[in-house]
């Protein structure tokens, strides 16, 4: 027993002083407190909890230089990340850590703040997508309205914010710019200038959801990874790299969303509930609210001219303020641009090169000078009531009224381009006569070549692609004009004008204007032959008659199928040529239509998908055409 004893008590001499050691050790490597020095910042960094009325707190980032007194607010609200959004990188300088976008505000002395709004990453409450105004699709005592009024008179009061001389600006891009507008149906009075850019303004005529009735497959999968989590989210891995072939697999849209779990979420209920134009849809059309209760707030419109995502929404809310005579404080601007790239650099798109850095243009030569004027007293900013920038001839003109043309109001009406016999375009009807395709479903025409992957990079600039792809298909329907002997310019909303018919109950029409580059191009031979769409939309046939009532076509009975383009402003140059192509599919960027009348093309079966025969009219009484906003090219 002795042993054992000994080497019991050895054990535990040996180990006593390290105990002793242990118990002076710190309990972890990691100090319950740590933070990195900010002394270095040439910033000062607020986070606070804005409350609202109903008590829900909003999350909110606050940036602006250090020692900066008396200086006016520009707000972004924002469902992707108010943190993330104020912070581009890691710095002591106000100028790398902000956003690019941000650079003209920083230098001019600007306190910078961005929320997340209601139900999002930092803030509280229940987020529901583009919440509608109270009232009938909101019965609550609180939307983004009330929201921007709330945060905005926390803002201004001294007491929480003393840098600031009680004047805000607003702007944003996208959903952000959905809530610059919804802030304007009933501004603060410290609200006093807004800049929405490309902002979802009516989901189902031609912006993010629908166009004309089309649904966009492109944005199924920002529907889950958006609702489907307070944070970050990602769309499910389907293991298919092509998305043309994913979405070919399967019948209509609410097949791919029960695959990935996203018939569980409410937002996609939502749309499967209101596929026509409905009240819900109506009730949210922004536009429509604005011009019932225009504000006196200067607002500067921005759109893309080929922005993929949202091209309807600002240009449409600008005509509807300007109908309602309300065009003293309320600019447009349209650049060469894709979604949101005025955040960015906009020296190009895709193949297109433009006259310096357009995006700063707008951000250093109209947005500062105009914010400048009404948050700090500066000179009158020269803004002109429409300035846009002529795609044709590589620069920005300055308009006191817009468009040039148009069907009614304008200084000139607008002209028909005929489809004629042989594939031919001309300003003449021509005689009667028709083209017929077969428009098959399960291969429809892709808005891209194949393999088409929305994260393959080709998402941002799809619109200037190169329509060769599609010229030559047997249901691709191709009309020409001859080498234009002189400029040809056009300035104002294209009207595509088709008449047909189809064996099918149902269909749709994809019209795209096209500028056709010659066969050689001096010092740049890949934009030989290069067919650049100017202007494209795709139509649901049943909504021909009524967007909120669709109804079966009637087979082997011609139809009118009238719709307007985006907006153009572009001059064809002396060598080109002009096409309008004409198909009925663009897939998957839109859902394919089974050209089967069915109640809801979302719950369509794989049976329900059938061939049709489609007649394009020409010449007569029956004369397909697309109406240009055809003027002077001096002009």
């Amino acid at each position: 027993m002795k042993p054992q004893f000994l080497l019991i008590a050895s054990a535990a001499l040996l180990a006593s002083p390290i105990a002793a050691q242990q118990a002076t050790f710190p309990p972890s490597d990691i100090p319950a407190d740590f933070a990195v020095p900010i002394d270095a910042r040439d910033y000062v960094k607020r986070e606070a909890m804005i409350p609202m009325r109903d008590g829900t707190k909003l999350y909110t980032v606050i940036v602006f230089p250090k020692g900066l007194t008396n200086a006016p607010i520009v707000l972004t609200r924002t469902p992707y990340n108010a943190k993330a959004r104020a912070k581009r990188m890691d710095s002591p300088s106000i100028l790398s850590t902000l956003p690019l976008a941000d650079e003209a505000f920083v230098k001019a002395g600007y306190i910078r703040v961005y929320q997340d709004v209601r139900g999002k990453y930092g803030s509280e409450g229940d987020y529901i997508v583009t919440r509608p105004v109270r009232g009938p699709l909101n019965p609550t005592a609180t939307d983004h309205v009330t929201d921007a009024y709330d945060t905005i008179d926390w803002l201004v009061n001294k007491a929480n914010l003393p840098e600031s001389n009680g004047r805000v600006g607003m702007i944003g891009s996208s959903y952000e710019g959905f809530t610059v507008v919804m802030a304007l149906l009933a501004p603060h009075p410290a609200l006093k200038v807004a800049a929405p850019e490309s902002p979802m303004i009516d989901g189902w005529m031609g912006d993010d959801w629908f166009h004309y009735g089309a649904f966009r497959l492109a944005n199924i999968g920002w529907v889950g990874s958006q609702t489907g989590y307070k944070g970050d989210g990602k769309e499910p891995a389907t293991g298919i790299y092509d998305n043309y072939e994913e979405f070919r697999r399967l019948g209509g849209a609410n097949e791919w969303a029960k695959r990935s779990g996203f018939d569980q979420l409410p937002a996609w209920q939502k749309m499967v509930a209101h596929t026509a134009y409905d009240s819900f849809w109506q009730g949210q059309a922004l536009d429509k609210l604005l011009a019932a209760n225009p504000s006196n707030v200067p607002t500067l419109w921005e759109q893309g001219l080929w922005d993929q995502e949202d091209i309807y929404g600002a240009i449409t809310a600008w005509e509807a303020l300007k109908a309602k005579g309300k065009l003293g404080n309320n600019f447009l601007v349209m650049g060469p641009w894709r979604h949101s790239q005025v955040n960015r650099e906009g020296r190009e798109l895709g193949p297109l090169k433009w006259s310096g850095d357009t995006a700063a243009q707008f951000r250093d030569d109209m947005v500062l000078p105009l914010f400048d004027q009404y948050l700090k007293d500066g000179p009158p900013a020269k803004q002109a009531a429409a300035t846009i920038y002529n795609t044709g001839e590589n620069k920005w003109e300055h308009f006191a009224n817009w468009p040039l043309a148009c069907e009614q109001g304008c200084a000139a009406p607008l002209t028909p381009i005929y489809l004629q016999a042989g594939g031919q375009l001309g300003f003449d009807k021509g005689a009667p006569g028709s083209d017929s395709y077969v428009a098959d479903p399960d291969k429809p025409v892709p808005h891209l070549p194949r393999p088409v992957n929305f994260g393959d990079g080709r998402w941002n600039d799809w619109l200037v692609s190169d329509q060769r792809h599609a010229d030559g298909r047997p249901d691709v329907e191709t009309y020409i004009t001859g080498a234009l002997t002189a400029p040809m310019r056009l300035s104002g909303a294209p009207i595509a004008d088709i008449y047909a018919k189809t064996t099918g109950t149902d269909g749709d029409f994809v019209v795209k204007l096209i500028d056709v580059y010659p066969d050689e191009v001096p010092g740049d031979a890949k934009m030989g032959g290069y067919q650049l769409a100017v202007s494209l939309d795709i139509f649901r046939g049943r909504y021909r008659d009524s967007f909120e009532k669709p109804s079966a076509i009637p087979a082997g009975k011609t139809q009118r199928y009238r719709f307007r383009l985006p907006v153009v402003n572009h001059v064809f140059q002396p060598g080109h040529r002009v096409m309008v192509q004409v198909q009925s599919s663009l897939f998957p960027l839109y859902d394919r239509n089974p050209q089967k009348f069915v109640p809801n093309i979302f719950l369509a079966q794989k049976a329900d998908f059938q061939k049709a025969t489609v007649t394009l009219e020409r010449g007569g009484s029956a004369a397909s055409a697309v109406w240009l906003p055809l003027v002077p090219a001096s002009k």
